[in-house]
């Protein structure tokens, strides 16, 4: 007898078998151990996993260190962006090199630029993700028992499952 017809008052909950996993990543260690859990749970059940990394591309005034306004041209802030993205891919693909087993199975990532919330959620509903993991802090750590600004953003307007890393 299924647990449906034995409890027909209440909402079966089925098993995540998620078949399209998201994992944004700001390179920290944090996001590190976020893409380790969902390369486990992708290798369990074949999933595929989308690694999406995003920058802020608002860089057309700069403070330097002295306290000075470096203002940049177009054709500048547009080098600038492009050098940024090319880094990034390359440090996506050197995080994804960590892991050996990521050659045997289906993993894919972009770089994107916007406002890191925003564009995590455009993506899940894009690649109809149907399971997020994301670390609970990012790159500036904060705190230890305080979730993260994106993470939580995340996890209010995500249409899917999120697991939150520590």
């Amino acid at each position: 007898m299924m647990a449906a017809e034995r409890y027909p008052e209440r909402e079966v909950v089925t098993m995540l078998m998620p078949k399209k996993i998201l994992v944004p990543t700001d390179f920290s260690t944090f996001s590190d151990k976020a893409l380790r859990q969902a390369l486990d749970i992708a290798s369990e059940y074949g999933s595929e996993v989308h690694v999406l990394h995003v920058f802020d591309g608002r860089l057309e005034t700069t403070t330097m260190p002295e306290g000075y306004d470096l203002i940049m041209n177009v054709k500048d802030v547009r080098s600038l962006e492009k050098s940024l993205h090319d880094m990034a891919e390359l440090r996506v693909k050197e995080q994804l090199a960590k892991y050996p087993e990521t050659k045997k199975m289906k993993v894919s990532y972009r770089v994107v630029t916007g406002t890191p919330y925003v564009e995590i959620l455009r993506e899940q509903e894009k690649q109809e993700i149907d399971l997020i993991v994301i670390a609970s802090l990012g790159q500036s750590g904060v705190a230890k028992y305080l979730i993260g600004s994106v993470a939580r953003n995340v996890l209010k307007g995500a249409a899917c499952p999120v697991l939150l890393t520590k």
